[in-house]
């Protein structure tokens, strides 16, 4: 299509195999097109919204959801010849340079790209999780200290945390996350809340070190469609068995996490989620 050429709502439909009306929703949903206007209102597309039209839809079929579809079909289309955006490898790079020099200011500035240029289960499964599990190893393995550990883990929690407003509204199926005792380590577990809520489930999150004895009465008050318990060490699942167990009786529980397994899930009677957290999150149904 000629860059100066402006098409029809009904020409662009029949160019890029899709709808009017499912183009008015994209436009308005997600701001995927730009259409002029003539003066006497009529609305005119450019090459540049049938380029972004047929990417959504490339994107689609590749699995995405709409919303990340068309932020990556914005961004595929809208940067300047000859300029970049940091790829996910160049941004977690940073996150590592950051966080081996205490640096608050880099690991801030990489933040802030991961949240302008990709949509957030992109970089939750390719960015955060996997820098998140090697600074962990690093840690165990004695090859960082425990004050850069808890630097960084503060710096990204506090950006994952002001992500989580308001996530627990709507209408979806709810979900109850929270770690068992003893178990400090949550970040992963915010993860997994961010990609639910992407996916529409409401979230009730009771993060580290929670005793599952109340928690069981929470239960009984907010009648979730799973509660989904996430540890590190399976230790803590070991430990705290009876009282999962007993959890499981009432509601539908899963684990997850680094401690998780198909077998130790078997053993408490729940399900497991062990693996790819994001993978899970997209998976899980009420």
């Amino acid at each position: 299509m000629d860059e100066d050429r402006r098409l029809r709502i009904g020409e662009l439909s029949r160019r890029v195999g899709v709808s009017p009306e499912l183009l008015r929703a994209w436009e308005t949903r997600y701001g995927l097109l730009s259409p002029e206007r003539t003066p006497g209102g009529l609305r005119l597309f450019s090459a540049k919204d049938e380029r972004r039209v047929r990417a959504m839809r490339q994107h689609i079929a590749d699995g995405l959801s709409a919303a990340e579809a068309a932020t990556l079909a914005k961004e595929d289309n809208d940067q300047p010849a000859g300029q970049k955006s940091s790829s996910l490898p160049e941004i977690r790079a940073a996150l590592e340079r950051g966080s081996e020099t205490l640096d608050e200011a880099t690991v801030q500035a990489a933040f802030d790209r991961l949240l302008e240029d990709f949509p957030r289960q992109l970089w939750l499964s390719e960015v955060i999780l996997p820098f998140l599990h090697q600074l962990g190893e690093r840690w165990a393995s004695g090859q960082t200290t425990v004050a850069h550990e808890h630097f960084t883990s503060n710096v990204i929690g506090g950006r994952l945390r002001t992500l989580t407003l308001g996530w627990g509204t709507g209408v979806g199926p709810l979900a109850i996350l929270a770690c068992p005792p003893g178990e400090l380590h949550e970040l992963g577990l915010l993860c997994f809340g961010l990609a639910l809520r992407e996916r529409g489930w409401r979230i009730a999150y009771f993060g580290a070190d929670t005793p599952l004895n109340d928690l069981s009465h929470t239960v009984g008050e907010l009648s979730p469609a799973i509660v989904v318990l996430a540890a590190s060490d399976r230790r803590r699942f070991l430990d705290a068995a009876s009282e999962i167990l007993a959890l499981g009786s009432t509601t539908r529980v899963a684990i997850a996490g680094a401690g998780a397994s198909s077998a130790l899930a078997e053993r408490l009677e729940v399900e497991s989620l062990e693996g790819d957290l994001i993978a899970q999150a997209s998976a899980l149904t009420p």
